[in-house]
């Protein structure tokens, strides 16, 4: 396990909680992904409404809770990746920019053609 940054972890290939993130992320940004939600939700409103034993209610709740976890988790990675490009974006248009008011285009021009299509590797 590594505590770096996601943008700062691997080279050109993505390991396998980023690739895994991304899946999650497509999958919980579907319709039905909210329409699940929103049955869980309304099990455990039907659960305390109609007063069934507490094991249930228990379950309804520990169940919300480990979804929220786990989207949080990856929601919070996946803001880190999108954050460090939108840096680096950024860093590498303001070298170029340097770079074209001197008259020399070199390394910048260069490194702003790779960043540019960083979304590709991250």
């Amino acid at each position: 396990m590594t505590l770096q940054h996601p943008a700062d972890r691997g080279g050109a290939g993505r390991g396998r909680f980023e690739r895994f993130a991304e899946s999650v992320s497509t999958v919980t940004s579907s319709p039905a992904f909210f329409v699940l939600c929103l049955a869980l939700v309304s099990f455990t409103v039907a659960v305390h409404i109609a007063g069934i034993a507490t094991e249930w209610l228990l379950l309804a709740g520990d169940s919300m809770t480990a979804v929220t976890l786990l989207l949080l988790a990856l929601l919070k990675n996946s803001e880190l990746r999108a954050e460090r490009a939108i840096q680096r974006k950024l860093d590498a248009i303001a070298a170029a920019l340097l770079e074209a008011q001197e008259g020399e285009p070199g390394k910048a021009h260069e490194n702003l053609r790779d960043v540019i299509r960083m979304e590709e590797e991250i």
